[in-house]
């Protein structure tokens, strides 16, 4: 009877751990594919709307950002890892900005995984974060993207046409802010 559950708590382990990773892999956004659809409050800052060039109120999908490409950054307040690297992608912010192949055609904005509008404005306040943050509080956006571990950045590319694809999903935070937006203008094209 002791040989049984020993190998039974066994096959169980096998089964958990081998599967969580496929199960992980297969949900996150998949390069090439279009990103699974995100509605969102329109911002309520002046600035943050202006940023994303979105009309004064109502929801909005990312694809409707009036930009080239979109960066996304899957964060929580609550994750060292995204606090420890939100300096680095305020500079990659800047770095953006004032680069005359990447402003105003990339924009950065970040989404709050089980984050409340409390939480993320505490986080945007704690790190002066200059892009606009969105709260995912109930963790229906996480969810749509696979439940990704955080931070996560997923990168996507809106045709002239209004359709998109995306073309960067990946974990892990921002080392080098140049090296990082020369890597996005390369894989979306737009170099």
């Amino acid at each position: 009877m002791k040989k049984i559950l020993i190998h039974f708590i066994a096959i169980a382990v096998c089964v958990f751990v081998f599967s969580f990773p496929v199960m992980t892999a297969e949900s996150a956004p998949i390069e090439g594919a279009m990103l699974p659809e995100i509605n969102l409050a329109v911002p309520v800052k002046d600035s943050d709307r202006s940023y994303l060039g979105l009309p004064a109120s109502g929801f909005f999908k990312i694809p409707q950002i009036k930009a080239k490409v979109v960066l996304i950054q899957i964060f929580s307040m609550y994750c060292p890892h995204c606090q420890g690297n939100a300096r680095t992608v305020n500079k990659l912010y800047n770095v953006i900005e004032d680069n005359p192949k990447s402003k105003g055609k990339v924009k950065l904005t970040g989404i709050g995984a089980g984050n409340s509008s409390y939480e993320v404005g505490i986080f945007a306040q704690t790190y002066d974060i200059p892009f606009p943050l969105f709260p995912d509080m109930d963790y229906s956006i996480h969810k749509a993207v696979g439940e990704v571990r955080t931070p996560y950045f997923i990168g996507i590319k809106i045709n002239n046409d209004g359709t998109h694809r995306v073309f960067y999903s990946k974990l892990g935070g921002v080392n080098n802010p140049d090296q990082f937006l020369d890597m996005m203008l390369q894989l979306s094209g737009l170099n």
